[in-house]
C-alpha cells in the first residue's frame, strides 16, 4: 500500500500499491504523475519553493514557500491523491497529522 502522510509543510509518500506487477501498476503510475507533474510546476515558479528527496519506494517533500500558486499546487496534488485513494482505498492511504 501507498501511504501518504501529511504533517504542515512536510509530506512523506512510502510504499508500493501492490495494485499489478511492478511496471504494470496504475496506481503506483498514477501517483507518480501527479506528484512529480505538481513538484515540476511548483519549481518552475520559484526553484526555492520546495525540496525533496527521493529514495527506494520514499519520497519526502518540504515545502519551503507560503505563495499563493505554490500554496494552490500543493492543494490540487493533496485533493488528486485523496481522489485516487477513495478509487483505490486498498492500494493507497492519505494521512494528515495535525500539529500537537
Amino acid at each position: 500500500m501507498i501511504r501518504v502522510n501529511i504533517k504542515n509543510n512536510h509530506i512523506v509518500i512510502t510504499g508500493h500499491a501492490n495494485y499489478d506487477d511492478y511496471g504494470k501498476d496504475i496506481v503506483c503510475a498514477s501517483v507518480s504523475s501527479i506528484v512529480i507533474t505538481s513538484i515540476n510546476a511548483c519549481l518552475r515558479f520559484d526553484s526555492q519553493s520546495l525540496e525533496y528527496k527521493e529514495e527506494r519506494d520514499k519520497l519526502t517533500i518540504d515545502i519551503k514557500s507560503n505563495a499563493e500558486d505554490i500554496k494552490l499546487i500543493i492543494e490540487n496534488m493533496i485533493y488528486m491523491l485523496e481522489e485516487l485513494a477513495e478509487t483505490y482505498n486498498k492500494n493507497i492511504k492519505i494521512v494528515k497529522e495535525e500539529d500537537r
